[in-house]
């Protein structure tokens, strides 16, 4: 009988430990969709279609642009791409997602910007369609632009 008495105690106190391990786990923050395209225009870098992936923790968010049609005039060190995203945001203010996170590149590789770092308000819908990208690359600013909403719609954070 001790043997069964040991098995059941040790079942209520894992059972014990597993309700409060989900009471202090961290409410998870999602955003959807998780990914979007859209078509940007980006000057010496070219310009077609582009992906963005986007990533929530509470407020703050990243954003990353990647794309095989726009691609590397020049061949870039990693890390050296000065990245300021703007997205337009339809609950309120734009918000700004920055910093300096790139792979290296060599000429006509695909381009990959982030992810980039922002702060982001539940029901935050933001869409590409209004904002920009700017690049400040040795010294040269190129901007990307989208005439067109991102697909399949704004990102929406919880």
């Amino acid at each position: 009988m001790r043997g069964k008495r040991i098995g059941s105690g040790a079942a209520l106190l894992a059972g014990a430990l597993a309700v409060t391990g989900l009471a202090f786990a961290p409410s998870a923050a999602a955003v959807t969709p998780t990914t979007a395209t859209v078509t940007a225009s980006c000057g010496l870098f070219g310009g077609g279609a582009a992906t963005l992936t986007a990533t929530q923790t509470g407020t703050a968010a990243t954003l990353t642009l990647s794309s095989t049609a726009i691609t590397a005039p020049i061949a870039i060190n990693a890390n050296t791409i000065a990245s300021t995203l703007t997205m337009a945001n339809s609950t309120g203010a734009a918000r700004v997602f920055s910093g300096t996170v790139n792979p290296a590149m060599a000429v006509g590789a695909p381009i990959t910007i982030g992810p980039l770092n922002g702060t982001v308000a539940s029901g935050d819908k933001l869409d590409f369609k209004g904002g920009s990208l700017k690049m400040v690359v040795f010294g040269i600013t190129v901007t990307c632009t989208t005439s067109t909403a991102q697909s399949p719609g704004p990102f929406v954070f919880d």
